[in-house]
């Protein structure tokens, strides 16, 4: 019997009650060690394993079974699968190159099957890859094979990535998905920029790695980065699209601020779209991307912890929570 999004919104409603929750977080920033936050998250139910890499592993898989056996169009997640692709791409084609074992680091689920993607880069063959990956992809394995040049060769797989999920989103029928994927690519764009500026990145890498549209301005950003930091981010507090100036004013505290302000900027888009929604995809959407953030959070608390810094200062990293 094909599911129905009546079905699935109930499911997924029950289901956010699982998610973490402040008083969650706060259990786990009294954690002493890692294995006592793997035995909370265990105790939990939240996944199984005995370390936390284990437990975030088997949580992740459980999510994907759920979804896929939940959403009615399990393609549209499509836009965030592919992020996974472009991951495998890379540790392929790198490991291939270099001849070192890279089974443990692939991603899935993913839009492209992997024995497909080996096949592609292993024989060269990029017309079996997908016609908005193709291109790119041969470009990227000619870059790294001639020059080395690997920084160059993700931006031109990165950038086909990002085209491709802002045409999916387009074809969605989603008003939130449209508006997160572009809040996405944006800030992927910001990210990029600032960082070009800052290690004096080429103007080549700059036209090939960043993406043209709406609310972005490519060419302007670009000069402003050519010229140093100091007048990019005078650029960018010009810019009124996304709240781009007060992601400059986040970044002007420091660099982990300004992440912290878009990861953030995306949950509160999703929270406000897809927690109340009572129709259509927005709720799965909004379950999905609130896993994902609460695995970050464990990820930031487990690195605190492991780093000994006190619960105050981990306290100050964490993202804002969907549950």
């Amino acid at each position: 019997m094909a599911l129905s999004y009546e079905y699935s919104i109930g499911s997924v409603r029950a289901r956010e009650k699982s998610l973490l929750t402040h008083s969650d977080t706060e259990q786990l920033l009294v954690c002493q060690n890692e294995a006592e936050i793997a035995a909370l998250l265990g105790d939990k139910g939240y996944g199984e394993g005995d370390t936390v890499e284990e437990i975030l592993s088997s949580h992740t898989a459980e999510l994907w079974r759920y979804l896929k056996n939940t959403a009615p169009d399990f393609t549209i997640f499509n836009p965030f699968l592919i992020q996974n692709d472009i991951h495998n791409y890379k540790v392929i084609l790198k490991g291939t190159m270099t001849n070192r074992n890279y089974e443990a680091l692939l991603l899935s689920p993913s839009t492209i099957e992997i024995a497909v993607m080996k096949k592609a880069i292993e024989s060269r063959l990029m017309n079996l890859l997908p016609e908005w990956l193709r291109v790119n992809a041969d470009k990227a394995y000619e870059r790294l094979a001639h020059s080395g040049d690997a920084r160059l060769s993700d931006a031109y797989v990165d950038k086909a990535a990002m085209l491709e999920m802002l045409r999916l989103c387009d074809n969605s029928h989603s008003v939130f998905l449209e508006n997160y994927i572009k809040n996405f690519v944006f800030y992927c764009n910001i990210k990029t920029v600032i960082r070009s500026a800052r290690t004096g990145a080429n103007r080549e890498y700059l036209k090939r790695a960043l993406v043209r549209y709406e609310g972005f301005r490519k060419d302007a950003l670009i000069a402003a980065a050519l010229k140093g930091s100091d007048a990019l981010a005078d650029e960018l507090s010009k810019l009124p699209e996304y709240d781009c100036r007060q992601a400059m004013e986040a970044y002007k505290q420091s660099p982990s601020v300004f992440e912290q302000w878009v990861d953030d900027r995306l949950t509160r888009l999703a929270k406000e779209s897809c927690k109340r929604a009572g129709e259509g995809a927005e709720p799965l959407l909004g379950y999905y991307l609130g896993s994902e953030i609460e695995k970050k959070v464990i990820h930031i608390i487990t690195s605190g912890v492991r780093t000994k810094s006190g619960a105050d200062t981990i306290r100050e990293r964490l993202r804002e929570i969907y549950g």
